[in-house]
């Protein structure tokens, strides 16, 4: 027989496999490994050949049929199963006849309509008087019967005999004529070349692919390398290739995704099950799907970081995560990290059993935690390094093409058998599934030193993949907003953790998800990474906020106000020049100009500043007190060095005049915006310490006025925003 490769090297021994010591790994294992309450290698399916099963295997079957068989309308029934559900499944300590009583059971649910009509059509259901509650019996055991071609059984002399099973096997014998005969009617009025034809074209697609699936394994890393484990299996006659499609003969592949993945042929199986490669638990047969929940996991555990996982898996899948956690840390930290699980579901049978196969594959770094997932909350002192959360939930199961083996390997609920086996999935399961899934996955967002969140299925549904997660972090935002958390806690979708290589077949890197539908090459599978981090922040230049922001129109009278000084007096400058061409009105007289010109020239920019203060209304502050400083000073070098040129005293600024001047580059010829002149007199105002020595006291005699004419009937004022208020021109005293 051909040699498939067996290893149970130490991982601690690095060195490399002598020639004996291989031939000694690949050899078959003769040893009976039953004694291992372990993992036992893949049950290969009993044939259906004219030996039929054992007593048990029907007994088992059956009760699986009558929990999951459809029930229909009491006007559409025609064959009465009994109203019993529920019913514990008989325990077969024989994995490879528990595998064929699972898919004895899902095969005659893909066939339950046509063996009604056959014990219909040939009188069986109506003139046999059996009980109801052996009419599931009945079914599985006809299917299995019409299989044979309506052969006999031959019982084996190690089969245990049970009544019931005799006395069915009598019925059928008796009419098997009639029911050879009801088949081919059946057959001619459906137009069917075989029975297959009568099933939906989507089951027959996956019945058809579950024939040729590569076969999917892991390497443990605890007890081995995946470069030892290549170099045992091309020591054996095997060799590697590039893609899993050139995989034909003795040949395997490393998967694209997962590194620690090899891939061999689907007809290698049953060799692969007979080494120690797989009875020493080196090598795992496990489906891909199982593998990239693990493999995410690993690349995301910070240092010191404990995992939590939760849902519907296997021993083989805990014991994956924790095997990878422990080989990336051995070299970095002395303490590996704990890998928690959640088993409240669970049945103290299967607890224990989880137990036995993480402890037969040497993993010791993995803690059960036997509480409910929703009652857990951050505070847990157990859960104080918790960084990330792998949810694996309850899913439909509808990308796999072979469910049965999937099912049974990753301890799923045998109630979804039914809508598997027609391809649909009724809308009340799916909602409670995608219901579960929904309080899972928001529960897992709600820990505070979670950094990630990897949800996997096998599921084809966006109800049960894509809906679920986007609901999830729409409800985490919420919930955070609500709270008044900061916004960099919140959780957001990752890239993918894997890579690809040039031949991979799947997803784009800028997809979100990581998802892959039924092909000939694997089982369909969904994964989505929700890591904790920041918003990424766009950093973009003043200049660049500007320019989009005045494209957009918002800037409208704001803009002005961010102008440079520069900016700005050549903006003042250009205001002067167009009010001074579009003005047709005469200059003020020169009695009154003479009087204020040397004031005037230097509170120039001031005026004109003044009349932009219509559009500029929201100059801060600052700038205000830096234009007045300006002012000052460059009023006082203006007056220190003018000559008086006129006998008349020069008028020292009013405060309402000063509070709105601002700079300008140099004093220039004034230009007042036109008004109808008005004379008011204001009462005297001294200046102390803000004229030049020589004029900062001026003859108490005199007054310090100004004399301005008074504008046309019905034309308003024109005042600045410095300007006096209105208490102070009520006080003035006008001159007509």
């Amino acid at each position: 027989m051909g040699k498939k490769k067996n290893y149970s090297s130490s991982c601690k021994t690095k060195k490399i496999v002598s020639k004996n010591t291989r031939k000694d790994l690949i050899a078959p294992d003769k040893s009976a490994d039953r004694n291992t309450p372990a993992i036992s290698p893949e049950p290969q399916t009993t044939g259906k050949g004219q030996l039929g099963f054992h007593d048990r295997v029907y007994l088992l079957a059956s009760v699986i049929f009558q929990n999951n068989h459809l029930e229909k309308p009491a006007a559409l029934r025609l064959v009465n199963y009994g109203k019993g559900r529920g019913l514990p499944l008989p325990r077969v300590k024989d994995e490879e006849n528990q595998h064929a009583a699972y898919e004895l059971a899902f095969n005659t649910l893909k066939y339950q309509e046509l063996l009604e009509d056959i014990m219909i059509d040939s009188c069986f259901y109506l003139t046999q008087p059996m009980p109801e509650d052996q009419m599931s019996l009945i079914a599985v055991m006809l299917y299995d019967f019409q299989d044979r071609k309506f052969l006999p059984r031959e019982r084996q002399g190690e089969d245990k005999f049970v009544q019931e099973v005799k006395d069915v096997e009598s019925y059928l014998l008796k009419f098997k004529t009639k029911l050879s005969a009801s088949l081919a009617r059946c057959r001619i009025k459906h137009d069917l070349l075989s029975i297959e034809c009568i099933l939906p074209e989507s089951v027959k697609v996956k019945q058809e692919r579950s024939s040729s699936l590569p076969l999917y394994t892991w390497v443990n890393t605890l007890k081995s390398s995946v470069h030892e484990v290549q170099g045992v299996l091309k020591s054996a006659g095997f060799s590697k290739v590039k893609s899993i499609g050139q995989l034909e003969g003795q040949t395997f592949c490393q998967d694209p995704h997962c590194g620690d993945i090899l891939v061999f042929p689907a007809q290698l199986k049953a060799q692969l099950c007979t080494t120690k490669l797989l009875s020493d638990h080196t090598l795992i047969i496990q489906d891909k799907s199982c593998s990239l929940g693990p493999n995410a996991v690993c690349s995301l555990v910070p240092e010191e970081g404990d995992v939590l996982m939760l849902g519907c898996f296997s021993g083989l899948t805990v014991s994956h995560t924790a095997s990878l956690i422990a080989d990336k840390h051995k070299a970095i930290s002395k303490v590996q990290p704990t890998v928690f699980v959640c088993v409240s579901d669970r049945t103290n049978a299967q607890r224990e059993e989880l137990r036995q196969v993480v402890a037969a594959m040497g993993s010791k770094n993995v803690k059960l935690i036997e509480e409910v997932f929703q009652s857990l909350e951050s505070t847990d002192k157990r859960l104080q390094k918790l960084r990330v959360i792998l949810l694996i939930p309850k899913c439909s199961v509808s990308a796999v093409s072979n469910p049965v083996e999937f099912i049974l390997q990753e301890k799923g609920d045998p109630e979804l058998l039914q809508g598997l086996s027609q391809s649909c999935i009724a809308q009340s399961e799916l909602e409670a599934l995608v219901a579960q899934q929904r309080r899972d996955i928001e529960h897992s967002l709600k820990f505070s030193k979670v950094v990630a969140v990897v949800y996997s299925t096998c599921s084809s549904y966006k109800e049960e993949n894509e809906e679920v997660v986007s609901r999830a972090l729409e409800h985490a935002k919420a919930r955070m907003e609500q709270q008044g958390e900061p916004k960099q806690v919140n959780f957001r979708l990752a890239p993918s953790p894997f890579s690809f290589s040039d031949h991979a077949e799947g997803p784009k890197e800028t997809q979100p998800f990581f998802m892959f539908a039924p092909s000939k090459q694997s089982n369909g599978y969904f994964l989505a990474v929700l890591s904790r981090e920041p918003e990424p922040v766009v950093k973009e230049e003043p200049h660049d906020v500007l320019v989009r922001a005045n494209a957009k129109g918002i800037l409208d009278g704001i803009g002005s106000n961010q102008l440079t000084r520069k900016e700005q007096q050549r903006q003042t400058s250009r205001m002067t020049k167009t009010t001074r061409a579009r003005t047709s009105q005469p200059n003020l007289p020169s009695a009154v100009h003479s009087k204020s010109k040397e004031t005037i020239m230097a509170s120039h920019s001031t005026t004109s500043c003044g009349h932009q203060e219509s559009t500029n209304r929201r100059q801060s502050s600052q700038a205000s007190a830096m234009c007045m400083q300006a002012l000052k000073n460059r009023v006082s070098r203006s007056l220190s060095s003018s000559k008086p040129e006129s006998s008349a005293p020069e008028k020292g600024p009013t405060p309402a005049l000063s509070s709105a001047l601002t700079p300008t580059s140099r004093p220039r010829r004034a230009y007042q915006e036109v008004l109808k002149p008005v004379v008011l007199t204001l009462p005297s105002l001294h200046f102390p310490n803000f004229f030049p020595p020589q004029l900062s006291q001026p003859p108490s005699s005199q007054s310090r006025n100004y004399n301005w004419r008074p504008p046309a009937q019905g034309e308003p004022l024109a005042r600045s925003r410095g300007g006096p208020s209105r208490e102070a021109l009520l006080k003035s005293q006008l001159l007509f």
